[in-house]
């Protein structure tokens, strides 16, 4: 490639990808088509370092490669002669890639190793899909990996050669790791940044049961802040390191804020059964007092079905119901209440506002339309930025309406054979909007986004609880947190 920047004398092949890297983006564009995010220096001579050293020849999988500088950052750290094979589809990419491994190899033969590598300029999962279904001959060590990251439909030719491990809405990055551990050999290592969202939920859990019966975790660090990692990235990244071995282990549990300060870690070691749960879930207790409030939520025997209520996602669709949604309106003659995720803060909803169409036509919205009973809202989503991943309110049907519109950003809690009472819409909404919930929601999901699902799942504590909750709530200017802290007893 014309233009292409020489090494500097002895430079590290690790800071020369990165500097490559730094040029490619000068003039180009990190494809998001293709899933790109360029791995941070700093985070790839992280995930080498976690590597446990190689004495022999290392046969070496960068599934994603990229500008090479996992790759890169594994050769300056392991002692070993290395046979890497890299794949990459982006054909501009692949003479960067080359450019950096090349200098890897005259980087590592100076130093007395050897690096043989091969670039495949192939599809890594439809080429590598068949391994996922029968055994092979497993043939790397180590796997290091910055995989693609977006959704798929079901449609996709990757989803439906990776069809074991797809349930739902699939991501790619989710089928290159279940290909991936099936090339580790048994005792070999696979070290990987992601986002955390395979961590929970339905979607992933094909992926986790056959990820996890596999590969067993040995250390994880977590990234407590979603914007310092990868841009248009919402969920928090995580960096895991796996080992193909059926045998238990404690897992190396460390955190630091963001990608650049990596003398700032916190370090623990957590039993794997503490970790992973009987569905496969991934539970990271930062601390302490992660643990203390895992362990109380852990003992509430209750949940929303138990309680004889559900949640769904709001059934209006706005591009859907296009012409359904009105700036302006007749609440109840000829429109509806129609409440979106701005409508709904902490404790509190307000309509109508201005920035949104707040009325939907009667005429023609009858399967979108709800009761106007009591329930509790939560959004959906979270800013990027935000810690708080629950936002609650009770909304207490105090519009004078029959029916009422809520928008697909907003869940809501419901009794299908009744209505919420007043106390158990504001106890239920109480406890979502705590530091406390908050706290155990951000010990297994780091996505934005809430799912139904994983409430459903929640463990809540006994309906006496919740009423007390939402009793006390009810007073002018209360504090969720206090009240939280006195009713479950937090500090007993």
């Amino acid at each position: 490639m014309i233009g292409l920047p020489r090494p500097f004398h002895d430079e590290y092949p690790a800071a020369y990808a990165y500097r490559i890297g730094q040029w490619y983006l000068s003039w180009n564009k990190q494809d998001k088509s293709l899933g790109q995010f360029f791995t941070p220096l700093t985070i790839a001579r992280f995930m080498a370092q976690l590597v446990p050293r190689q004495h022999k020849l290392t046969r070496v999988l960068d599934p994603g490669a990229g500008l090479g500088i996992l790759s890169c950052a594994l050769c300056e750290t392991l002692d070993s002669d290395i046979e890497l094979e890299a794949y990459e589809v982006d054909l501009e990419l692949v003479d960067c890639l080359n450019a950096c491994l090349l200098y890897t190899q005259i980087w590592m033969e100076a130093r007395g190793r050897y690096l043989k590598y091969k670039i495949v300029c192939d599809d890594f999962v439809l080429k590598q899909a068949d391994t996922l279904y029968w055994s092979t001959n497993n043939p790397f060590d180590i796997v290091i990996s910055n995989p693609p990251y977006f959704k798929l439909s079901k449609s996709d030719p990757k989803a439906k050669v990776a069809n074991i491990v797809v349930h739902g809405q699939p991501n790619i990055y989710a089928l290159f790791l279940a290909v991936s551990a099936a090339l580790v050999r048994p005792g070999g290592y696979a070290v990987f940044i992601t986002p955390r969202s395979f961590a929970a939920g339905q979607y992933f859990s094909r992926f986790r049961e056959y990820f996890f019966n596999r590969m067993k975790p040995r250390a994880i660090h977590i990234f407590e802040s979603r914007r310092d990692v990868f841009e248009d990235v919402l969920q928090e990244s995580l960096i895991m390191l796996a080992e193909h071995s059926v045998q238990p282990a404690d897992v190396v549990l460390s955190s630091n804020v963001g990608s650049v300060d990596f003398n700032r870690i916190t370090r623990r070691n957590i039993p794997i059964d503490d970790i992973i749960t009987k569905d496969n879930i991934l539970h990271l207790p930062l601390s302490e007092n992660d643990d203390a409030i895992a362990e109380l939520v852990r003992s509430w025997t209750g949940n929303l079905q138990s309680y004889g209520m559900q949640i769904s996602t709001g059934p209006v669709v706005p591009f859907r119901a296009e012409k359904l949604v009105h700036s302006i309106g007749s609440v109840p003659s000829t429109h509806a209440p129609l409440l979106w995720i701005q409508n709904v803060k902490s404790m509190c909803w307000e309509w109508p506002q201005p920035r949104k169409g707040q009325y939907l036509l009667l005429n023609g919205a009858d399967k979108l339309l709800l009761p106007n009973r009591n329930y509790v809202l939560l959004r959906r989503f979270s800013a990027k930025e935000e810690r708080k991943r629950l936002t609650a309110a009770p909304y207490l049907a105090s519009i004078y309406t029959d029916v009422i519109g809520v928008e697909n950003h907003l869940n809501y809690i419901y009794r299908p054979n009744g209505c919420l009472s007043e106390d158990e819409a504001r106890g239920l909404a109480a406890l979502f909007n705590s530091n406390f919930m908050n706290s155990y929601f951000r010990i297994f999901s780091g996505n934005t986004q809430v799912n139904a699902t994983e409430l459903r799942k929640l463990p809540l504590p006994n309906l006496d609880v919740i009423n007390e909750l939402g009793r006390l709530a009810s007073k002018l200017n209360a504090d969720v947190d206090t009240i939280a802290a006195e009713v479950l007893r937090l500090y007993a």
